[in-house]
């Protein structure tokens, strides 16, 4: 996934696109480094083979429950889930659990320019059907 974000700095990054990444360590414990660590993660271990964002990426955050970050509520609120699955909540680190929560890394939110959430993608979406709505809102 880190190498399809970088392909699309690649494609977009010139046209007043940006992503932007954040970790988050509440879907099975997968992001226990502290932030500092986390461009060395990236580079070294996960996706490794040297790896580096071209898009910044920010300090750990939760995306879920009572302390996730207002911008996840805000995004979560505007846009519908896309998974009816809520999975293996023994692997979830949050609580309460709520129905429109982002179920596991990698989900995605396209913004538009104006900060208008466009729509939201579930982790197995295919990255062409992301190109095309980032293609559209350009």
């Amino acid at each position: 996934m880190h190498h399809r974000l970088n392909a699309l700095m690649d494609m977009f990054g010139g046209l007043h696109f940006t992503v932007l990444g954040f970790c988050c360590n509440q879907f099975g414990l997968q992001s226990p480094e502290v932030n500092s660590e986390t461009l060395n993660i990236l580079k070294f271990v996960r996706p490794g083979g040297g790896f580096i964002p071209k898009f910044p990426v920010f300090g750990k955050v939760e995306v879920n429950g009572l302390s996730e970050e207002p911008l996840f509520t805000y995004l979560k609120d505007s846009l519908p889930f896309v998974n009816p699955v809520i999975g293996d909540i023994k692997k979830f680190y949050w609580s309460p659990i709520r129905v429109n929560d982002i179920r596991w890394n990698f989900e995605r939110f396209l913004i538009t320019a104006d900060g208008v959430p466009f729509r939201r993608y579930e982790l197995h979406c295919p990255v062409s059907t992301v190109e095309r709505d980032i293609a559209e809102l350009l």
